[in-house]
């Protein structure tokens, strides 16, 4: 894997906060308490001046995470990617998730390089 060519496209709108993008990554790579790969945020609620309600999780990756390079070696799938519930994560390369990004045209989505 060249650095760079390939991340994950997350489409956080979606995201039910479960969580299991980080125990897996965490099981995975038996990391100690208080390091995390990819750590859920909580984003709201809160309301805008327009009066729209915005409440989300949003998964993201840290410095620890490799994309889990041992999985991907072995034709697997990150592990964040595999155990992820709401399916709101895809791996591939940066031209491929910025392809899948422009055709969903959505508000809540990013692309993680690594």
């Amino acid at each position: 894997m060249t650095r760079g060519e390939y991340g994950l496209l997350i489409d956080y709108q979606y995201c039910s906060g479960c969580h299991a993008c980080e125990v897996a990554c965490k099981k995975e790579h038996e990391m100690p308490k208080g390091d995390f790969g990819i750590k859920v945020l909580k984003d709201g609620p809160r309301q805008s001046s327009d009066g729209v309600w915005e409440f989300d999780y949003i998964p993201v990756p840290t410095h620890l995470c490799d994309l889990c390079a041992a999985r991907v070696d072995m034709g697997k799938l990150p592990t964040c990617v595999h155990h992820c519930q709401a399916g709101v994560m895809v791996y591939g390369t940066i031209e491929e998730l910025a392809a899948k990004a422009k055709a969903a045209a959505k508000d809540k989505m990013v692309i993680f390089a690594k």
